[in-house]
Protein backbone atom coordinates (compact mmCIF):
# COMPACT_ATOMS: atom_id res chain seq x y z
CA UNK A 1 0.00 0.00 0.00
CA UNK A 2 1.11 3.56 -0.71
CA UNK A 3 0.86 6.60 1.60
CA UNK A 4 -2.53 8.24 1.98
CA UNK A 5 -2.97 11.97 2.53
CA UNK A 6 -5.85 14.40 2.98
CA UNK A 7 -6.96 17.32 0.82
CA UNK A 8 -9.42 19.53 2.69
CA UNK A 9 -11.24 22.52 1.20
CA UNK A 10 -12.63 23.54 4.60
CA UNK A 11 -16.16 23.16 3.23
CA UNK A 12 -18.77 25.60 4.49
CA UNK A 13 -21.97 23.56 4.79
CA UNK A 14 -25.41 25.03 4.27
CA UNK A 15 -26.56 26.41 7.62
CA UNK A 16 -22.99 26.80 8.90
CA UNK A 17 -20.21 29.37 8.52
CA UNK A 18 -16.49 29.80 7.87
CA UNK A 19 -15.60 29.70 11.56
CA UNK A 20 -17.10 26.22 11.94
CA UNK A 21 -15.49 25.09 8.67
CA UNK A 22 -12.00 26.07 9.83
CA UNK A 23 -12.47 24.46 13.23
CA UNK A 24 -13.68 21.32 11.45
CA UNK A 25 -10.54 21.37 9.29
CA UNK A 26 -8.37 21.38 12.38
CA UNK A 27 -10.42 18.58 13.93
CA UNK A 28 -10.15 16.52 10.75
CA UNK A 29 -6.38 17.03 10.69
CA UNK A 30 -6.13 15.76 14.25
CA UNK A 31 -8.08 12.64 13.31
CA UNK A 32 -5.98 12.17 10.15
CA UNK A 33 -2.79 12.40 12.19
CA UNK A 34 -4.06 9.75 14.61
CA UNK A 35 -5.13 7.52 11.72
CA UNK A 36 -1.70 7.62 10.07
CA UNK A 37 -2.34 9.88 7.07
CA UNK A 38 0.89 11.41 5.81
CA UNK A 39 -0.13 14.95 4.82
CA UNK A 40 -2.95 17.40 5.34
CA UNK A 41 -3.24 19.90 2.52
CA UNK A 42 -5.60 22.82 1.97
CA UNK A 43 -6.37 24.60 -1.30
CA UNK A 44 -6.58 28.24 -2.32
CA UNK A 45 -9.94 29.26 -3.77
CA UNK A 46 -11.47 32.74 -3.88
CA UNK A 47 -15.01 34.12 -3.99
CA UNK A 48 -16.43 30.65 -3.28
CA UNK A 49 -19.28 30.62 -0.72
CA UNK A 50 -18.61 26.97 0.14
CA UNK A 51 -14.83 27.07 0.72
CA UNK A 52 -13.17 28.68 3.76
CA UNK A 53 -9.47 28.22 2.85
CA UNK A 54 -8.93 31.36 0.74
CA UNK A 55 -6.23 32.69 3.11
CA UNK A 56 -4.46 29.36 2.80
CA UNK A 57 -1.29 30.07 4.78
CA UNK A 58 -3.35 31.42 7.69
CA UNK A 59 -5.64 28.37 7.63
CA UNK A 60 -2.61 26.07 7.55
CA UNK A 61 -1.16 27.78 10.61
CA UNK A 62 -4.41 27.08 12.46
CA UNK A 63 -4.26 23.40 11.44
CA UNK A 64 -0.56 22.94 12.13
CA UNK A 65 -0.99 24.46 15.58
CA UNK A 66 -3.43 21.72 16.48
CA UNK A 67 -1.28 18.82 15.25
CA UNK A 68 2.25 17.63 15.94
CA UNK A 69 3.46 15.06 13.38
CA UNK A 70 1.37 15.14 10.19
CA UNK A 71 2.83 17.18 7.32
CA UNK A 72 0.79 20.30 6.54
CA UNK A 73 0.79 22.11 3.23
CA UNK A 74 -0.89 23.89 0.36
CA UNK A 75 -2.49 21.97 -2.42
CA UNK A 76 -2.03 24.52 -3.57
CA UNK A 77 -1.04 28.12 -3.61
CA UNK A 78 -2.14 29.69 -6.91
CA UNK A 79 1.09 31.48 -7.72
CA UNK A 80 -0.32 33.94 -10.32
CA UNK A 81 -2.23 35.56 -7.44
CA UNK A 82 0.90 36.32 -5.38
CA UNK A 83 4.44 37.57 -5.59
CA UNK A 84 7.00 34.77 -5.12
CA UNK A 85 8.60 36.76 -2.29
CA UNK A 86 5.35 36.93 -0.32
CA UNK A 87 4.78 33.19 -0.68
CA UNK A 88 8.37 32.47 0.38
CA UNK A 89 7.91 34.61 3.49
CA UNK A 90 4.56 33.05 4.38
CA UNK A 91 5.76 29.47 4.05
CA UNK A 92 9.10 30.33 5.58
CA UNK A 93 7.15 31.56 8.59
CA UNK A 94 5.16 28.33 8.71
CA UNK A 95 8.38 26.31 8.51
CA UNK A 96 9.92 28.40 11.31
CA UNK A 97 6.88 27.72 13.49
CA UNK A 98 6.48 24.03 12.55
CA UNK A 99 9.92 22.86 11.38
CA UNK A 100 10.11 19.84 9.12
CA UNK A 101 6.34 19.63 8.55
CA UNK A 102 5.54 22.12 5.78
CA UNK A 103 4.84 21.39 2.08
CA UNK A 104 4.24 23.94 -0.68
CA UNK A 105 2.22 22.92 -3.73
CA UNK A 106 2.08 25.48 -6.55
CA UNK A 107 -0.55 25.88 -9.25
CA UNK A 108 -0.90 28.29 -12.15
CA UNK A 109 -4.71 28.67 -12.22
CA UNK A 110 -6.25 31.61 -10.32
CA UNK A 111 -8.52 29.38 -8.22
CA UNK A 112 -11.49 31.56 -9.05
CA UNK A 113 -13.33 33.26 -11.91
CA UNK A 114 -12.04 36.22 -13.91
CA UNK A 115 -13.93 38.80 -11.87
CA UNK A 116 -12.29 37.66 -8.63
CA UNK A 117 -8.95 37.27 -10.42
CA UNK A 118 -9.13 40.94 -11.38
CA UNK A 119 -9.96 41.81 -7.77
CA UNK A 120 -6.80 40.01 -6.65
CA UNK A 121 -4.94 42.60 -8.78
CA UNK A 122 -1.73 40.78 -9.54
CA UNK A 123 -1.30 39.68 -13.15
CA UNK A 124 -3.98 38.68 -15.66
CA UNK A 125 -1.62 38.42 -18.63
CA UNK A 126 -1.46 35.01 -20.32
CA UNK A 127 2.33 34.66 -20.44
CA UNK A 128 3.08 30.93 -20.64
CA UNK A 129 6.58 31.43 -19.24
CA UNK A 130 5.54 33.53 -16.23
CA UNK A 131 4.59 30.62 -13.99
CA UNK A 132 7.88 28.71 -14.49
CA UNK A 133 9.81 31.94 -13.84
CA UNK A 134 7.82 32.57 -10.67
CA UNK A 135 8.45 29.01 -9.46
CA UNK A 136 12.19 29.42 -9.98
CA UNK A 137 12.17 32.82 -8.26
CA UNK A 138 10.29 31.37 -5.29
CA UNK A 139 12.69 28.45 -4.96
CA UNK A 140 15.59 30.91 -5.16
CA UNK A 141 14.28 32.66 -2.03
CA UNK A 142 14.43 29.36 -0.14
CA UNK A 143 18.11 28.87 -1.02
CA UNK A 144 20.99 30.27 1.07
CA UNK A 145 21.37 33.97 0.27
CA UNK A 146 24.74 34.81 -1.31
CA UNK A 147 26.67 37.86 -0.12
CA UNK A 148 25.20 41.05 -1.50
CA UNK A 149 21.75 39.67 -2.32
CA UNK A 150 19.46 42.64 -1.77
CA UNK A 151 16.04 40.95 -1.67
CA UNK A 152 15.78 38.17 0.87
CA UNK A 153 12.93 36.09 2.29
CA UNK A 154 13.11 36.25 6.06
CA UNK A 155 11.87 33.79 7.23
CA UNK A 156 12.35 31.58 4.20
CA UNK A 157 15.95 31.59 3.08
CA UNK A 158 18.02 28.49 3.70
CA UNK A 159 14.89 26.43 4.40
CA UNK A 160 14.37 23.05 2.76
CA UNK A 161 10.65 23.41 2.13
CA UNK A 162 9.51 20.79 -0.40
CA UNK A 163 7.97 22.39 -3.48
CA UNK A 164 5.40 20.44 -5.52
CA UNK A 165 4.00 21.29 -8.93
CA UNK A 166 0.23 20.88 -9.20
CA UNK A 167 -1.69 20.46 -12.40
CA UNK A 168 -4.67 19.18 -14.32
CA UNK A 169 -3.03 19.24 -17.77
CA UNK A 170 0.27 18.42 -19.42
CA UNK A 171 1.81 21.81 -18.62
CA UNK A 172 2.43 21.05 -14.96
CA UNK A 173 3.69 17.55 -15.77
CA UNK A 174 6.31 18.96 -18.12
CA UNK A 175 7.41 21.61 -15.64
CA UNK A 176 7.65 19.21 -12.69
CA UNK A 177 9.66 16.78 -14.83
CA UNK A 178 12.09 19.45 -16.05
CA UNK A 179 12.71 20.78 -12.52
CA UNK A 180 12.92 17.35 -10.89
CA UNK A 181 10.07 18.10 -8.47
CA UNK A 182 7.23 15.95 -7.12
CA UNK A 183 4.00 16.24 -9.07
CA UNK A 184 0.38 16.27 -7.88
CA UNK A 185 -2.38 15.80 -10.45
CA UNK A 186 -5.94 17.01 -9.78
CA UNK A 187 -7.62 13.79 -10.89
CA UNK A 188 -10.31 14.26 -8.24
CA UNK A 189 -12.01 16.92 -10.40
CA UNK A 190 -10.18 16.92 -13.78
CA UNK A 191 -9.28 13.32 -14.64
CA UNK A 192 -9.32 13.64 -18.43
CA UNK A 193 -5.55 13.99 -19.00
CA UNK A 194 -4.37 12.10 -15.93
CA UNK A 195 -2.75 9.11 -17.64
CA UNK A 196 -1.10 11.19 -20.34
CA UNK A 197 0.20 13.67 -17.75
CA UNK A 198 1.69 10.82 -15.73
CA UNK A 199 3.38 9.45 -18.86
CA UNK A 200 4.85 12.87 -19.71
CA UNK A 201 6.06 13.43 -16.16
CA UNK A 202 7.66 10.02 -15.75
CA UNK A 203 9.27 9.83 -19.19
CA UNK A 204 10.76 13.34 -19.05
CA UNK A 205 11.79 13.45 -15.39
CA UNK A 206 15.25 14.84 -14.63
CA UNK A 207 16.76 13.96 -11.24
CA UNK A 208 17.45 16.95 -9.02
CA UNK A 209 18.73 17.81 -5.56
CA UNK A 210 15.14 17.35 -4.39
CA UNK A 211 14.21 14.06 -5.96
CA UNK A 212 16.12 11.23 -7.62
CA UNK A 213 13.12 9.68 -9.43
CA UNK A 214 9.54 10.67 -10.30
CA UNK A 215 7.03 10.93 -7.49
CA UNK A 216 3.39 11.38 -8.46
CA UNK A 217 0.51 12.02 -6.09
CA UNK A 218 -3.05 11.78 -7.43
CA UNK A 219 -6.25 13.36 -6.18
CA UNK A 220 -8.94 10.83 -5.27
CA UNK A 221 -12.54 11.32 -4.12
CA UNK A 222 -13.71 9.30 -1.13
CA UNK A 223 -17.21 8.64 0.18
CA UNK A 224 -16.83 5.72 2.56
CA UNK A 225 -19.72 4.62 4.74
CA UNK A 226 -21.14 1.50 6.35
CA UNK A 227 -23.01 0.54 3.16
CA UNK A 228 -22.82 1.19 -0.58
CA UNK A 229 -26.18 2.95 -0.44
CA UNK A 230 -25.04 5.35 2.27
CA UNK A 231 -21.81 6.11 0.41
CA UNK A 232 -23.75 6.89 -2.76
CA UNK A 233 -26.02 9.19 -0.78
CA UNK A 234 -23.10 11.08 0.78
CA UNK A 235 -21.59 11.62 -2.69
CA UNK A 236 -24.61 13.62 -3.84
CA UNK A 237 -23.38 16.69 -1.95
CA UNK A 238 -20.32 16.80 -4.21
CA UNK A 239 -22.50 16.15 -7.25
CA UNK A 240 -24.63 19.14 -6.31
CA UNK A 241 -21.51 21.27 -5.83
CA UNK A 242 -20.14 20.30 -9.26
CA UNK A 243 -23.42 21.14 -10.99
CA UNK A 244 -23.68 24.48 -9.19
CA UNK A 245 -20.09 25.38 -10.08
CA UNK A 246 -20.47 24.44 -13.74
CA UNK A 247 -23.65 26.51 -13.96
CA UNK A 248 -21.82 29.56 -12.58
CA UNK A 249 -23.66 29.52 -9.25
CA UNK A 250 -21.27 28.17 -6.61
CA UNK A 251 -22.87 27.82 -3.21
CA UNK A 252 -22.33 26.37 0.25
CA UNK A 253 -22.01 22.60 0.42
CA UNK A 254 -25.55 21.24 0.27
CA UNK A 255 -27.01 18.26 2.16
CA UNK A 256 -27.23 14.93 0.35
CA UNK A 257 -30.32 14.13 -1.71
CA UNK A 258 -31.29 10.56 -2.53
CA UNK A 259 -31.47 9.92 -6.28
CA UNK A 260 -30.09 13.37 -7.13
CA UNK A 261 -28.39 12.30 -10.38
CA UNK A 262 -31.65 10.83 -11.65
CA UNK A 263 -33.18 14.32 -11.64
CA UNK A 264 -30.53 15.70 -14.01
CA UNK A 265 -30.43 15.79 -17.82
CA UNK A 266 -28.41 13.08 -19.55
CA UNK A 267 -25.60 15.53 -20.34
CA UNK A 268 -25.22 16.53 -16.70
CA UNK A 269 -25.18 12.91 -15.56
CA UNK A 270 -22.46 12.13 -18.09
CA UNK A 271 -20.46 15.12 -16.84
CA UNK A 272 -20.71 13.87 -13.26
CA UNK A 273 -19.69 10.36 -14.26
CA UNK A 274 -16.53 11.78 -15.84
CA UNK A 275 -15.70 14.08 -12.96
CA UNK A 276 -16.17 11.30 -10.41
CA UNK A 277 -14.29 8.62 -12.34
CA UNK A 278 -11.42 8.81 -9.83
CA UNK A 279 -13.46 7.97 -6.76
CA UNK A 280 -14.20 5.29 -4.18
CA UNK A 281 -17.84 5.34 -3.07
CA UNK A 282 -19.54 2.86 -0.78
CA UNK A 283 -18.87 0.32 1.94
CA UNK A 284 -15.35 -0.49 3.20
CA UNK A 285 -15.11 -3.51 0.90
CA UNK A 286 -16.20 -1.48 -2.13
CA UNK A 287 -13.88 1.39 -1.22
CA UNK A 288 -10.89 -0.88 -0.71
CA UNK A 289 -11.40 -2.59 -4.06
CA UNK A 290 -11.83 0.73 -5.90
CA UNK A 291 -8.77 2.24 -4.24
CA UNK A 292 -6.57 -0.74 -5.02
CA UNK A 293 -7.77 -0.79 -8.63
CA UNK A 294 -7.01 2.93 -9.03
CA UNK A 295 -3.49 2.53 -7.64
CA UNK A 296 -2.82 -0.48 -9.87
CA UNK A 297 -4.15 1.39 -12.93
CA UNK A 298 -2.12 4.56 -12.37
CA UNK A 299 0.98 3.46 -10.48
CA UNK A 300 0.42 6.38 -8.09
CA UNK A 301 3.10 6.90 -5.45
CA UNK A 302 0.63 8.54 -3.05
CA UNK A 303 -3.08 9.37 -2.93
CA UNK A 304 -4.37 12.79 -1.91
CA UNK A 305 -7.84 11.88 -0.69
CA UNK A 306 -10.65 14.42 -0.56
CA UNK A 307 -14.01 13.72 1.04
CA UNK A 308 -16.52 16.52 0.40
CA UNK A 309 -19.22 15.33 2.77
CA UNK A 310 -21.93 17.59 4.21
CA UNK A 311 -21.88 16.25 7.77
CA UNK A 312 -18.52 16.65 9.50
CA UNK A 313 -18.86 13.49 11.60
CA UNK A 314 -19.62 11.48 8.46
CA UNK A 315 -16.59 13.04 6.77
CA UNK A 316 -14.31 12.00 9.63
CA UNK A 317 -15.89 8.54 9.54
CA UNK A 318 -15.13 8.31 5.81
CA UNK A 319 -11.41 8.79 6.43
CA UNK A 320 -11.51 6.37 9.36
CA UNK A 321 -13.03 3.66 7.19
CA UNK A 322 -10.42 4.13 4.45
CA UNK A 323 -7.58 3.99 6.96
CA UNK A 324 -9.10 0.86 8.43
CA UNK A 325 -9.13 -0.81 5.02
CA UNK A 326 -5.33 -0.64 4.88
CA UNK A 327 -4.38 -0.61 8.55
CA UNK A 328 -2.33 -3.80 8.18
CA UNK A 329 -0.29 -2.28 5.35
CA UNK A 330 1.14 0.66 7.33
CA UNK A 331 4.70 -0.66 7.26
CA UNK A 332 4.51 -1.17 3.51
CA UNK A 333 3.50 2.45 2.97
CA UNK A 334 6.80 3.55 4.49
CA UNK A 335 8.95 1.21 2.43
CA UNK A 336 7.10 2.10 -0.81
CA UNK A 337 7.60 5.85 -0.30
CA UNK A 338 10.24 6.79 -2.87
CA UNK A 339 10.20 10.51 -2.13
CA UNK A 340 13.62 11.72 -1.00
CA UNK A 341 14.28 12.96 2.52
CA UNK A 342 13.68 16.57 1.51
CA UNK A 343 10.17 15.70 0.32
CA UNK A 344 9.33 13.42 3.24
Amino acid sequence: MIPLSVLDLAPIAEGSDASAALHNARDLAQHAERLGYKRFWMAEHHSMPGIASAATAVALCHVAGGTSTIRVGAGGIMLPNHSPLQVAEQFGTLEALFPGRIDLGLGRAPGTDQAAARALRRNLQSDASQFPRDVLELMHYFAPAPAGQRVRAVPGENMRIPVWILGSSLFGAELAASLGLPYAFASHFAPQQMLEALRVYRSNFRPSEWLDKPYAMLGFNLFAADSDEEGQLLATSLQRAFVALRSGQPDKLQPPVAGYADTLPVEARALLDGLLSCSAIGSPATVKAATEAFIAHTGADELMVTSQIFDHAARVRSYELLAGCFAGDASQSVSRDSCSATCA
